[in-house]
């Protein structure tokens, strides 16, 4: 079994306990019930030049280990503000990355008080749309969807839920197959992941590969394997709009530092 297969098999067992039908009236009622989150699709188009960056709070994953293991997610957040990002990716799976769902209420609540807001990306392996209520009532802007994890009907399941919650969908894809696919789907924000998630190898040249076959308009982000400007200037010379940082960021002694030089690369 390759990676990807048991994190999508244990994620199905760990919600099943929870899964109960959640309608998009339901969805679309709790939306209108809570405060506008701010637009994860606006904070990926940059107007100044930059590469956006999506900064990602990351206590430990499969491929490196132990990452940051005790960071405080809100003091994370903060940080990255203040540094510059532009958005911000919270890993809310426990079992594999070390993080929850209480790190994204956390952070959002603390945007809630100061400006501006950062929008904030459920980073967790999605299979019901029960995921996109607690997405949205913690306060996320944008899921996640992972194209070769989901079959065609959950896809679109996701998809119209996220949409009724009146949250972004970031369709990650990892090749052509998946590219294709998400297309079809009418994704507006499409992530390469440079990390094959079978076996965790990475490789930059898959988004140089990928996202000039974007279709016109889509917002293309390259995920994994950027640690400083020359991989930024990689991403950026792709067609990139913005690129999802991780642990290079978690570990940075100066994030600021790190940040405006992926940004600017």
């Amino acid at each position: 079994m390759d990676k990807l297969t048991e994190i999508m098999a244990w994620k199905r067992q760990e919600i099943a306990a929870q899964i109960r039908d959640v309608s998009l009236k339901e969805l679309s009622e709790l939306n209108s019930s809570l405060p506008v989150p701010p637009s994860f699709a606006t904070a990926l188009r940059r107007d100044d030049g930059q590469l956006a960056v999506i900064a990602e709070i990351k206590r430990r994953s499969p491929s490196v280990g132990a990452i940051a293991s005790k960071a405080s997610a809100p003091e994370q957040a903060l940080k990255y503000q203040a540094a510059g990002a532009s958005a911000l990716s919270v890993l809310t799976d426990y079992k594999f990355f070390g993080g929850e769902l209480n790190d994204l209420r956390e952070v959002t609540a603390q945007f809630r008080k100061s400006s501006p807001a950062l929008p904030c990306l459920r980073k967790d392996f999605m299979v019901h749309p029960i995921q996109v209520l607690e997405a949205r009532e913690s306060g996320a802007s944008a899921i996640l969807i992972i194209v070769r994890a989901l079959d065609d009907e959950e896809i679109g399941t996701l998809f119209t839920a996220a949409y009724a919650a009146g949250l972004d969908a970031l369709f990650e894809i990892h090749n052509e197959a998946d590219l294709a696919r998400a297309v079809t789907h009418g994704a507006k924000i499409i992530g390469v992941n440079n990390r094959d998630l079978a076996v965790f190898t990475t490789d930059l040249a898959i988004s140089e590969h990928l996202i000039p076959q974007f279709p016109d308009g889509v917002i293309a982000v390259s995920e994994s394997g950027i640690f400083c400007a020359t991989e930024a200037s990689r991403a950026r010379a792709s067609g990139a709009n913005a690129v999802l940082v991780g642990e290079a960021l978690m570990k940075a002694p100066d994030t600021g530092a790190l940040l405006y030089e992926i940004a600017t690369a």
